[in-house]
């Protein structure tokens, strides 16, 4: 918990010195942060056991962050930046959360316009302002107010990806009181949306008010909103509520499926129960005044004629339909991949090697990983032209004559260039087992081109996966537009897969995409996007979003055994 909180507070303070245009102090908390947010280990876990002479044996921790970092684990502040916030004239927190603006255009902003906060900026750009200053113009004006609306809703939420660590922690510090007999996370976080506003965990004990005051007194918590003697909501110091509410273990089934939701979906649930002489409410499923059914989930389903619901899917948008005649789908299951096919080494922007990845994922359990760094047009991301790329190959070969138990595949992340084509020779894609290609740049092309450029890319022999397909940010901003019936039309012919890139800012292709895909018939695979040996963890987000699509372990490629996987390419070409 303490590496994100302390990562995100020197991303803060990175920005706040860049308005000040010190550069080289910048950069040196960036790094800070993004070492921390890479950390394996707990930093607090560092510090106990080693002090500030741990922390600085840290690659990238210098004694100045050092003391920082050990000033937040002591006091859970940093003076440096809370000086900085207050200095500051503007709402840069929340102003850099719009797509496109750093904190030296802000700066320009402020000096010239005014401009403090959301709202400033908003007005300015509707009434003109921001076009007429130099390094701006129209298009970067109309893309402003465009990410303006990404940001104002989702300001009150938090991406899953970061969300579930802390909610996974309450809940183990929970599950340690003898007094609690079960416990489940609830709410949308249970059913893994892709952003969470408010966490709702409940728990069961014949001691609630004692699990209670264990609860509020909980470290991380800034405010307590309520407390009554089975239910309390809390503020936690990152900016979420959560609230706990303790049930009687006759009633967790029915209170897991109530708190669960989506709220749409519980209606119709009751409007069946209610049709059947039934009623049903968070403490159970009633005939008259007799309970008869309420302990667990699959119970009060069963007793109303539906098959059990996977909280993935509770979303009212037909899993009821499909429930009352028995033809849910069988969804993919968390521990279905048998491989990583979206890795990146130190080769380009990663920060492991690529013999320290294949152990990582020979750890976890995978048959096979496809080493897929940068190529030569993302230069920003130190990417590889051809002769590198060939080099790769070698030390791979290498790598592989040494490794028993998993196999590295060599793969490269293609750009997709404006006109289709790839940044890679023929010649050099050939030798490779896996090619993914993606658009990098250019991101706002108009539908029609847009869709030709991907299925060009699609339509190229050795493509083998279209990664992040929409390009889309969660909450930053939108995917560019496609002809999506187009694009699943010469996915299907060509036997190219499409990516459901697992990256808790990404999570692309949506939901509703996943399951359109899975309509037409178009095979996809779930990358984590690694950068880092934490990356491997974002593998459950791609999988929660499969199902939340109704995604099947048959339409997920690396469900499948190395020789299947690559034969399903092979066959491609």
């Amino acid at each position: 918990m303490k590496n994100l909180e302390i990562a995100r507070i020197f991303y803060h303070i990175a920005e706040f010195i860049e308005m000040d245009q010190v550069s080289f102090r910048s950069r040196a908390y960036n790094k800070a942060a993004r070492v921390l947010d890479s950390l394996e280990k707990d930093v607090q876990d560092i510090y106990q056991q080693g002090g500030t002479k741990a922390l600085k044996e840290i690659p990238g921790i210098g004694e100045a962050i050092a003391d920082k970092i050990e000033e937040f684990l002591k006091t859970g502040k940093i003076k440096t930046y809370q000086r900085l916030k207050k200095q500051c004239p503007v709402d840069l927190e929340t102003l850099t959360m719009v797509e496109g603006l750093g904190a030296r255009k802000i700066k320009i902003l402020y000096k010239k316009l005014g401009i403090r906060n959301l709202k400033d900026l908003e007005k300015a750009a509707k009434a003109g302002k921001i076009l007429e200053l130099e390094g701006f113009g129209e298009k970067s004006e109309k893309n402003i107010l465009q990410a303006i609306q990404f940001v104002k809703v989702g300001q009150d939420r938090f991406l899953i990806g970061l969300i579930l660590p802390f909610v996974r922690q309450i809940i183990n510090q929970l599950k340690e009181l003898s007094r609690v007999d079960k416990i489940s996370m609830a709410g949308s976080a249970r059913r893994m949306k892709e952003t969470v506003g408010d966490i709702d965990i409940l728990a069961t004990s014949n001691q609630p008010d004692k699990v209670i005051d264990f609860f509020v007194k909980m470290s991380g918590i800034a405010k307590v909103w309520a407390k009554g003697p089975t239910k309390s909501s809390v503020r936690f110091s990152t900016g979420f509520d959560c609230d706990l509410r303790v049930v009687k273990k006759e009633s967790f089934g029915a209170a897991l499926q109530y708190f669960t939701g989506s709220k749409d979906h519980n209606i119709l649930i009751r409007k069946i129960a209610k049709k059947k002489g039934l009623k049903l409410n968070e403490y159970g499923l009633f005939k008259g005044k007799k309970k008869i059914a309420g302990k667990n989930e699959k119970e009060v389903y069963q007793a109303i004629g539906l098959s059990y619901i996977e909280p993935e899917l509770r979303n009212n948008t037909g899993e009821i339909e499909a429930a009352l005649i028995n033809k849910l789908p069988r969804l993919i299951n968390y521990n279905d991949i048998k491989g990583e096919i979206h890795c990146h080494s130190d080769w380009s922007d990663g920060s492991r090697t690529i013999k320290e990845l294949a152990l990582a994922a020979k750890k976890i359990g995978y048959q096979y990983l496809v080493i897929t760094d940068h190529t030569k047009g993302l230069v920003i991301a130190n990417g590889l032209d051809e002769t590198r790329l060939l080099r790769q190959m070698k030390e791979i070969d290498q790598i592989n004559k040494s490794l028993k138990g998993i196999k590295i595949l060599k793969g490269c992340e293609a750009n997709i260039k404006v006109d289709g084509t790839i940044d890679i020779k023929d010649e050099v894609l050939v030798k490779l087992d896996i090619v993914l290609a993606g658009v990098h740049f250019r991101l706002k092309m108009d539908k029609k081109d847009m869709t030709e450029r991907i299925i060009k890319a699609i339509e190229n022999p050795h493509v083998d996966i279209i990664v992040h397909p929409t390009g889309r940010l969660i909450d930053k901003r939108p995917g560019y537009q496609l002809d999506f019936e187009q694009v699943f039309e010469a996915a299907k012919k060509n036997k190219t897969a499409l990516e459901i890139n697992a990256n808790t800012n990404r999570l692309d292709l949506r939901d509703f995409d996943i399951r359109q895909a899975k309509e037409a018939d178009v095979k996809m695979v779930i990358g984590s996007d690694i950068h880092s040996v934490n990356c491997f963890q974002m593998m459950e987000l791609g999988i929660a979003q499969a199902r939340r699509g109704w995604a099947e372990k048959k339409d997920i490629l690396n469900t499948r055994s190395l020789t299947s996987f690559l034969k399903f390419f092979k066959d491609k070409k």
